[in-house]
């Protein structure tokens, strides 16, 4: 019996109406044949109200209690569609991360996958049951005690049971109806994608889209597995949504398929750092260490005589998130403290964002880069810092310009047209 996987996000899942709406196309899926693992998140809020009652009993909270408790909204919501679909007619079961087992690590919050044995899954299928509905984001450790993966870990879930169980597919149901070339709030041109490859889809969602997590989508190109991402508040079929897939799926590309954006960034310059072997790991190792998520690098090299540092200095820039600038400047100010580095002036601006086109056609086209600086250009937009890689282009700007830039770039670029 063919097989497949499909997710529902918190928002699917709100509330008894939506639990039901969404066991309808369970149903409609088991109608045409095939087995089904559904795959849930908790209802929206839920994981929110879960942590803030770990934190207002226990600030400095136990990891181990602290999955225990937040895991228990997928639990809730496993169970609810199990009876759903039951009253239904269909024959599920619920199934807990513990009771497959769901073998993780046990880094609790943050737990990767080791192995997801089909045996007892497999089982119940071969008894009769048509659906196996699996509480999302949560496995067990090696102690024995629940983890749960980190935020949206429900979608990276779905796609670990997609692969260990061959599965034809794996649907994504959202709040959207599919991936957009840019965000269809900033611009009305936005037009939905029919396919999109996983190494845009993973560029798209470091960058900043929200509609899958990005290790959900690591996963699905190792194991090439076919996503599909679709509205679970709209009828569907099976040329609905938008599908992420493998690079040679996909006919022919554009160029430049999506124009993605980070709103809340910030950039760091350290100002006449020496410039001599081993500076950047002596920068950039503590930041690592203090958890700082560096994105764009550069360093200029100035040939000066600084006080008495005879030879070359050079000015380092990159950009972190704008919620982790004074943990990166508490790691540069450590830093130099114990004479690791040395710099004369430490200068952060947090009014950037980073806009960035991204496409797989870049690899066979030339002038994508001179393009997209020159519709900023025309636009009076100053880039601040630039980053690429083989199909994305990355630049800072000034916040207050970012719409505009996405708007500019996906014009430049003919984004609207199919």
């Amino acid at each position: 019996m063919p097989l497949l996987v499909m997710k529902f996000g918190g928002t699917s899942v709100a509330d008894l109406e939506r639990i039901r709406n969404a066991a309808q196309k369970v149903q409609r899926e088991v109608e045409r044949g095939f087995d089904i693992i559904v795959i849930v998140s908790a209802m929206s809020g839920r994981t929110n109200e879960l942590v803030g009652w770990v934190e207002q009993t226990s600030p400095l909270f136990d990891a181990r209690e602290y999955d225990a408790v937040v895991s228990s909204g997928e639990n809730v919501t496993a169970g609810l569609m199990a009876l759903t679909l039951q009253e239904m007619g269909v024959p599920a079961r619920s199934w807990q991360g513990w009771q497959v087992p769901i073998n993780t690590t046990d880094a609790h919050s943050a737990a990767r996958f080791v192995e997801i044995p089909r045996d007892n899954i497999d089982r119940k299928f071969q008894e009769g049951f048509k659906v196996a509905v699996v509480a999302g984001f949560q496995g067990i450790g090696p102690d024995g005690r629940i983890t749960t993966l980190g935020r949206g870990g429900s979608d990276t879930t779905a796609v670990a049971f997609a692969a260990a169980f061959g599965a034809e597919r794996c649907d994504i149901y959202t709040d959207v109806d599919g991936i957009y070339t840019t965000d269809p709030r900033i611009t009305s041109k936005a037009r939905k994608l029919e396919k999109i490859a996983f190494e845009e889809m993973l560029e798209l969602a470091s960058l900043g889209a929200k509609v899958l997590q990005t290790r959900s989508v690591e996963l699905a190109m190792r194991y090439k597995v076919r996503l599909r991402v679709l509205s679970s508040f709209e009828d569907t079929d099976e040329n609905s949504g938008t599908l992420v897939c493998d690079e040679d799926e996909i006919m022919e590309s554009k160029v430049v398929n999506g124009v993605a954006y980070s709103r809340e960034e910030a950039k760091i310059t350290l100002v006449t750092v020496e410039d001599r072997p081993g500076i950047s790991a002596a920068i950039f190792a503590p930041l690592a260490d203090a958890g700082v998520n560096v994105d764009m690098i550069v360093q200029n090299i100035s040939e000066k005589d600084v006080g008495d540092r005879p030879g070359s200095v050079t000015d380092m820039t990159f950009s972190v998130p704008v919620n982790q600038v004074e943990r990166a400047k508490r790691a540069m100010e450590e830093a130099r403290a114990s004479g690791h580095i040395s710099y004369d002036e430490l200068i952060v601006d947090t009014e950037t964002a980073k806009v960035s086109v991204v496409g797989i056609g870049m690899r066979s086209h030339t002038g994508v880069a001179a393009r997209m600086f020159k519709a900023l250009a025309d636009e009076n937009i100053n880039i601040k810092v630039i980053a690429t890689s083989e199909i994305k282009i990355s630049v800072l700007i000034d916040r207050k310009y970012m719409e505009l830039a996405v708007q500019a770039l996906h014009d430049a670029f003919g984004l609207e047209a199919a």
